[in-house]
């Protein structure tokens, strides 16, 4: 039952009392109605339930009834009924005047009719309500599921669902952004509370209310509808049907339509970049497009990042891109970077406008923030190759190329990082057509006094030096990375350019360093 307490005073034969006490609680819900028999009653009654009684068993105590109706109230009782003329003549004042300051409806049932009639009375309504809206719903679905089957714009098919369900409708983006909104609400109003949690919940202002509805592509949440709905309460009926239109719009919205951003900028964006990079068409006519849409990929400096998924097969590879798109469209920190991606043979490529003064290293941070979630939510191990900065919009393709040298020798190199930047690679790039002669030699030189040592010191100093390098000859840094005390890296580097006979401040020496390093690596991934 979901009658108000005021609609169910104009329920024959509970229309025959009257509301003598509480009208401020008039709009309570009820949800049933019980028979008070027993004087433990308070401890059974559920939230909702209206209470009926002849007064028995308060008759000859109203503080009895004062404690009683505070009960009530606390266990969220929707109302008192009071059947006069068999022990109360009246409702005693004191009563009246404790319900009032409670706001908890006090009825006075009507003497000629017994609780089983008005108890009937109102299920009756009940029935003829639900199936009224039984009804209702019914020819609301029918009419649902017919315009499903048409292939209307999406504005069209935002209007004709408002239209179906019979109230205002409001449709926000995974980004917070007003897509479609119907309502009297202004759009910063709306979203004044964003970001929202992923679950069915009532919005509520002083002005208006809305039920809201998350609207999901498989695990993904890819916005929410609001209806906006006066009533003080939602049947279940009336809630799948709520549920069922916001599957549809899910589904319209996600595989008929794609996304409504997708289709207007970014997928034709995407369609300029790969004739730029694959037919010669001038970058001039990219930059156009961009400009015209308001796109600040070449307002400022950017780079190309080209990801992939470690291990897909050729058949699920393109699944997996698109679905890896999805993920850096709607990942929170990679939002803000506002990229623009696009899926091609090589992987994923974006390109990330990188203002002057942004923090060096926020976007790779971003970018392992997006893939750890991947690896946690659906165990993919994403990987990613970074070119340098760029200037000019007219460099693209040199970007795009790094990445794909970038993406290949750490392929062939086995870099265990998820993502590789192109300057972390550039000296492997120059050199990798030397011969596997030449690296041995070159290795055996400048590492060989290390390497002939025993096994397990020289695998430790091994791992010190190249620490040491990696981290530009900075001790602190070291120490910090080998967690190990900052005297002890001193000692470990002084004994190795006693061992290997170089001199740790001298460029040339930790350049010779680093590209021994390089040719280990190489070699030993060969041998593998």
């Amino acid at each position: 039952m979901h009658l108000t307490v005021e609609q169910a005073l104009n329920v024959f034969p509970l229309s025959e009392g009257k509301l003598v006490a509480g009208t401020a609680g008039r709009n309570r819900i009820v949800r049933s109605v019980n028979v008070m028999d027993a004087p433990d009653i308070t401890d059974w009654i559920k939230e909702g339930e209206m209470l009926f009684t002849t007064a028995y068993l308060i008759k000859d105590h109203p503080q009895d009834a004062t404690e009683l109706l505070v009960k009530l109230n606390q266990r969220g009782s929707s109302g008192l009924g009071i059947k006069l003329g068999r022990f109360w003549d009246a409702i005693p004042e004191q009563l009246i005047a404790f319900a009032n300051e409670l706001g908890f409806p006090l009825i006075e049932l009507p003497y000629q009719f017994t609780f089983s009639d008005q108890m009937s009375g109102l299920f009756k309504e009940e029935l003829r309500r639900n199936t009224g809206v039984l009804q209702d719903i019914f020819d609301k679905q029918v009419r649902l599921m017919r315009m499903a089957l048409k292939t209307d714009h999406i504005n069209e098919l935002f209007d004709a669902v408002a239209d179906i369900i019979g109230f205002p409708m409001a449709i926000v983006g995974s980004r917070g952004q007003i897509v479609y909104n119907s309502s009297q609400v202004a759009d910063t109003e709306l979203t004044g509370s964003w970001p929202w949690p992923q679950q069915q919940k009532w919005m509520k202002s002083k002005q208006w209310q809305a039920f809201r509805i998350p609207l999901m592509k498989q695990s993904r949440c890819t916005g929410f509808v609001l209806f906006f709905n006066p009533q003080l309460f939602l049947s279940t009926i009336e809630e799948s049907l709520y549920l069922q239109a916001a599957e549809l719009l899910s589904y319209q919205m996600n595989f008929n339509y794609e996304d409504y951003f997708e289709l207007s900028v970014q997928k034709d964006f995407g369609v300029l970049i790969k004739r730029y990079l694959r037919n010669g068409l001038p970058i001039d006519k990219v930059v156009e497009y961009a400009d015209r849409w308001e796109l600040e990929v070449f307002q400022s400096h950017y780079v190309c990042v080209l990801s992939d998924i470690a291990h897909a097969s050729a058949l699920q590879r393109t699944e997996k891109l698109e679905k890896l798109k999805s993920d850096f469209l709607s990942h929170a920190k990679l939002q803000e970077w506002k990229g623009m991606h696009i899926v091609m043979e090589e992987g994923l490529l974006s390109v990330f406008p990188e203002p002057e003064g942004q923090a060096e290293g926020s976007l790779m941070s971003a970018l392992n923030a997006c893939f750890a979630s991947i690896q946690r939510e659906c165990g993919e191990s994403p990987r990613a190759a970074v070119s340098c900065r760029k200037k000019r919009a007219d460099q693209l393709y040199e970007a795009f190329d790094e990445c794909r040298q970038t993406q290949r020798l750490a392929t062939e190199w086995g870099v265990g990082q998820s993502i590789t930047s192109f300057d972390t690679m550039d000296l492997a790039i120059v050199f990798e057509h030397v011969s596997k002669d030449r690296m041995e030699a070159f290795c055996n030189r400048w590492l060989g006094g290390l390497v002939n040592k025993d096994p397990d010191y020289a695998s430790e100093m091994l791992r010190t030096l190249e620490t040491y390098l990696e981290q530009d000859g900075q001790l602190n840094e070291t120490a910090k990375k080998l967690y190990i005390h900052r005297n002890t890296a001193t000692y470990r580097i002084e004994k190795l350019s006693e061992i290997l006979g170089v001199d740790f401040k001298k460029m040339n020496d930790l350049l010779r360093l680093k590209i021994a390093f390089l040719f280990r690596k190489l070699l030993i991934n060969e041998q593998s």
